[in-house]
């Protein structure tokens, strides 16, 4: 996942520095979002099996029962990126101390400094 967000991380900001002076935050919430969200169907795609997946949900604080409950749903990993277990398992808090970019953050800096 660290890879991933080194990877990421510049693209990002290049995207910004592209569009920093237009006036549509909502965009940026909503890139946000669906960036958030594609990080966690990777993490789900990566987990494989409904056990792995069970193990990995309940270590990030979701109960046995609910784990097991979402690990073997059946639903695919871009439905189970946007679920409750999956956004409160991995929130974007996660994201933040791994070192991913926050548009909307990097937007309002920007704004600021002008």
């Amino acid at each position: 996942m660290q890879t991933t967000i080194e990877e990421t991380n510049p693209k990002v900001r290049d995207w910004l520095n592209y569009f920093r002076y237009s006036e549509v935050k909502g965009i940026f919430e909503e890139f946000d979002g669906w960036l958030r969200r594609k990080l966690r169907r990777i993490l789900w795609k990566q987990w494989k099996r409904p056990y792995t997946r069970a193990k990995n949900l309940m270590r990030r604080g979701l109960s046995e029962g609910n784990a097991w409950k979402s690990a073997t749903n059946g639903r695919g990993p871009w439905w189970n990126a946007g679920a409750v277990h999956m956004r409160l398992a991995i929130p974007k808090s996660y994201f933040e101390k791994l070192g991913l970019v926050s548009l909307m953050n990097q937007f309002r800096r920007i704004q600021h400094a002008s």
